[in-house]
């Protein structure tokens, strides 16, 4: 309860009968989370490899409509396939995740794929790359689609699918999760499941944190959609908002010390050849800075777990 005046109040509090995480807005406080990261690294950078091609909406994969979230704003009949967005995503496949998988080879650089598993089922060789690269794959579902209109048994089903082809296809489980757009049940399957060390659901915080699902202690380590390629199709005109974006981010935090600064990506938009040289400037900028730490979720993960995790 709250009084604004003489004789004037007002009520406000957030529902907690519904499904689904409590919202959460204190977090670390006004002084942050003073974390030192290894090798007295002021900034850990995870670069995030988002491979969903073919996994997308599409006529050929039996859905009524194709991707709408693509390089082309023209109008779209849902009723008729539409060749352009699936070539788009074809190029992300064919070209741009192997112009991506050099420029990472080249400064050998550790990252985590959030991988969509029929994604890498229908591209065995992105699958041999990520084993034999030592990357990480977090599960980014079963396909590229979203998870509230499933229901929450048929989101199970869709989980442990996409765990035991990953499993399958890569040569371990992912002990991430990450969804396109998660629902209300996502936290909690993933608890339930087991296995999974943490999820990337969460886009408020610049470490991760821990939360209590179903009465266990349960890591977040959260994502950005602000310095990621996704920009591109919003508001990025070209690729060097992308780098000034990334670079401003990494010094910013690099001043304050102690944070994580996640760099979203996708091989059909950054590994087109311009962008893809952004990336190249922001990588080779953050490595001309030092005291940064260019590492997996899960390397995250573990630290986090190994140095917090009791408390």
């Amino acid at each position: 309860m709250y009084t604004v005046g003489p004789g004037v109040t007002l009520e406000f509090r957030f529902r907690d009968d519904l499904p689904g995480p409590k919202r959460e807005l204190v977090g670390y406080g006004r002084r942050g989370f003073d974390v030192s990261w290894p090798n007295g690294a002021r900034v850990a950078v995870s670069l995030v490899v988002n491979y969903e091609e073919g996994s997308e909406a599409s006529h050929p994969a039996g859905d009524a409509r194709d991707e709408h979230f693509a390089e082309f704003a023209y109008p779209k009949d849902p009723a008729v396939r539409d060749l352009a967005t699936e070539s788009v995503h074809q190029y992300g496949s064919r070209a741009g995740v192997w112009r991506l998988a050099r420029l990472l080879d080249e400064y050998k650089l550790p990252c985590t794929f959030f991988a969509a598993a029929v994604a890498l089922e229908l591209n065995p060789e992105v699958s041999a790359y990520v084993r034999e690269a030592g990357h990480e794959v977090c599960s980014h579902g079963w396909r590229w689609e979203d998870l509230p209109p499933l229901g929450r048994d048929e989101e199970r089903r869709r989980l442990r699918a996409a765990v035991e082809s990953i499993e399958r296809t890569v040569g371990e489980r992912p002990l991430g999760w990450y969804s396109r757009r998660a629902s209300v049940h996502t936290r909690e399957l993933v608890v339930e499941e087991g296995g999974f060390v943490y999820d990337s659901d969460a886009f408020d915080d610049d470490v991760p944190y821990f939360v209590q699902v179903l009465g266990r202690r349960h890591l977040v380590v959260p994502y950005s959609f602000v310095t990621n390629d996704v920009r591109f199709l919003q508001d990025f005109s070209d690729p060097t908002s992308f780098v000034d974006t990334c670079t401003r981010a990494f010094d910013e935090l690099w001043r304050e010390g102690g944070r994580m600064l996640s760099v979203g990506l996708h091989p059909r938009w950054i590994g087109q050849p311009a962008r893809l040289s952004a990336l190249r400037q922001f990588v080779e900028h953050a490595l001309g800075r030092g005291e940064v730490w260019f590492a997996r979720r899960i390397d995250i993960a573990r630290f986090w777990l190994d140095r917090f995790g009791e408390r």
